[in-house]
């Protein structure tokens, strides 16, 4: 283990902010973007499930077919990598055999060693309370993914703009999301800040430690 000390994390988090123009003469270096695809993958999920799909779009005619729906906003054209988060619609069985089998063959054991652990999952989003809300229940595990990405490229030097701002049906309908049983949540823009971006100079408006932190 080599942790980071705590001022270099402090120093990064306060240098990120959502960035609002990228520019687009600077991408992600290859090497660079397989270790944030990596920081995706290693996202925490509610029982390991990892209901998502991360839909990295590069292609420009892409893009400028998603800009209508993002609310004519120019990161989505101008950033170097543009992610869509995506959940799944539903939970099934599928899903959690599937979890089962990366499980046995990653730590090795055997799906019926699990069975128990199979069972509790399947009860809570299969056939639980929880099937009503799976796609919310999903959508709250894609903002995990969101945030630990955020500061992930932050650590990288690597700029970032979580974006709410689009059309969901829109986009599933362009990237033919429902067919895969999937709904775009949220995106986001990565890249590089343009030099003339003023958003990168405003001071951070956070409340003060004692109105957000209580300590019981």
């Amino acid at each position: 283990m080599n942790p980071i000390k705590g001022e270099q994390l402090l120093t990064q988090l306060n240098w990120r902010y959502a960035t609002k123009k990228f520019d687009p003469t600077q991408k992600i270096s290859p090497e660079d973007w397989t270790v944030l695809e990596t920081a995706l993958i290693l996202s925490p999920s509610s029982y390991g499930l990892q209901p998502w799909k991360f839909i990295v779009i590069t292609d420009q005619k892409s893009r400028e077919k998603l800009f209508p729906a993002t609310w004519n906003q120019r990161q989505v054209l101008d950033c170097s990598h543009y992610l869509v988060f995506a959940v799944n619609t539903k939970i099934t069985e599928e899903h959690i055999d599937k979890h089962i089998a990366r499980t046995v063959e990653v730590r090795g054991g055997t799906t019926e060693g699990l069975s128990r652990f199979r069972q509790v999952m399947v009860g809570d989003v299969v056939t639980g309370e929880r099937r009503a809300i799976a796609q919310q229940w999903a959508t709250h595990q894609a903002y995990l993914a969101l945030g630990n990405f955020l500061t992930s490229a932050a650590l990288m030097g690597i700029d970032a703009c979580p974006m709410e701002g689009f059309e969901p049906g829109q986009y599933d309908k362009i990237l033919d999301l429902p067919a895969k049983g999937l709904a775009s949540v949220v995106c986001c823009a990565a890249g590089y800040r343009a030099a003339d971006d003023k958003s990168a100079k405003l001071k951070k408006v956070r409340f003060p430690r004692e109105q957000v932190i209580h300590i019981v």
